[in-house]
């Protein structure tokens, strides 16, 4: 007979409501009765240890939670920053935490990389406050990305320019839509678009690319304006009483779309959509910038913004087709500056291929071509 695992019923309860699982849902992914695992969770019976096990991996709690007498109070590496309608969010979810971790690895990596070969700290990290004018933080931007008001090209050029530019600024820009390779384990954009992680020698920028690519472009120079002022943070962009975030929001609708320019050629008449249009061609981004920062000066409701972003969200949805090549995601997730150095000690034999591999999520024999595929 199976021997019982003695779990903690109550933690069985908890471990599912932190993976925002039902009963049913957990049921299916276990393969028993929902009246079995209602019995667990009351305590009138006991999981076996490979059932156990089971729970554990699929709500993505370690085993050993499982039989501790209270949950766990988990805190975050970084201060979480999120709000709904100026509210405080739920607890994060496994997702949003394992991917904090992952980048945390990398980024301790990178640091040692960094410090080892005497590099000197980063000169932008913490180099404002918020005392410093907007636009004094929107030049500093543009000077250390060398990127400026774009005159030609369209927003994915730019936003290329601008990860860039970021890079050679000696911040590590990751950007993924999942947890590691498990496209099972979604990021979802309801949750959090990014977070920074300051540090002064490798600071790094996270973008979470379940998002509309057209988006991504406010949350890569929000959570830089995060790297300026030297607090790290997970944002979701919502209007929120955190000083940090309305600061960093103002910094990217200023450096993307500039107040004074959007008021000149905004058109009250016009509908949103074409005035989105228009703006989107002079300043060369998304209709969605611009309705962002319409919505935060004021051209627009709230409101009228939320339902256009859903809109532009939905038809991004519909036309991703999903897959892509696994080597330019594996450089997106992994930052080209720190997979170059990843690399580079990986050739001159300091790190392990092994080792190499699982920092960047490649496989050792696939370290080559991964290489290759690198812009250099």
């Amino acid at each position: 007979m199976p021997t019982q695992a003695l779990v903690n019923p109550e933690l069985l309860s908890w471990a599912r409501h932190r993976a925002g699982l039902s009963l049913s849902a957990l049921a299916r992914k276990l393969n028993v009765k929902l009246e079995r695992l209602t019995q667990w969770e009351q305590g009138d019976t006991k999981p076996t240890f490979k059932q156990a096990q089971n729970i554990a991996k699929y709500t993505h709690t370690p085993f050993g939670y499982l039989f501790l007498p209270k949950p766990p109070e988990e805190q975050l590496a970084i201060p979480d920053l999120r709000t709904i309608e100026g509210h405080d969010v739920d607890q994060p979810s496994p997702e949003l935490r394992d991917i904090i971790t992952q980048v945390l690895k990398k980024q301790t990596w990178y640091k040692d990389y960094l410090i080892s070969n005497e590099f000197e700290p980063n000169q932008h990290v913490g180099s404002v406050s918020l005392q410093t004018p907007i636009a004094t933080t929107v030049a500093s931007l543009r000077e250390a990305l060398g990127v400026g008001i774009p005159q030609r090209g369209t927003w994915e050029e730019y936003q290329r320019e601008l990860i860039d530019g970021a890079e050679k600024a000696g911040v590590l820009v990751m950007r993924s839509g999942i947890v590691g390779n498990n496209t099972h384990r979604k990021l979802q954009v309801t949750e959090f678009r990014g977070f920074a992680i300051t540090d002064d020698f490798a600071p790094v920028v996270f973008i979470n690319s379940s998002d509309a690519p057209a988006a991504r472009l406010f949350t890569l120079i929000h959570e830089l304006a995060h790297i300026w002022l030297g607090c790290s943070g997970i944002s979701n962009l919502e209007p929120s009483n955190a000083a940090e975030e309305r600061y960093c929001n103002q910094v990217a609708g200023e450096f993307l779309v500039p107040e004074q320019g959007l008021r000149e050629i905004w058109s009250e008449p016009e509908t949103l959509p074409t005035n989105c249009a228009v703006a989107a061609t002079r300043f060369h981004v998304s209709k969605m910038v611009v309705a962002r920062r319409a919505a935060d000066i004021m051209l627009i409701t709230r409101a009228e913004y939320s339902g256009f972003y859903r809109a532009e969200l939905e038809a991004f949805r519909d036309k991703d087709g999903g897959g892509g090549d696994f080597y330019r995601s594996a450089g997106a997730k992994n930052s080209i500056r720190m997979s170059q150095a990843v690399l580079s000690e990986a050739r001159s034999g300091r790190l392990l291929l092994r080792d190499a591999g699982q920092l960047l999520g490649v496989s050792p024999s696939a370290l080559g071509t991964y290489a290759s595929k690198l812009p250099q």
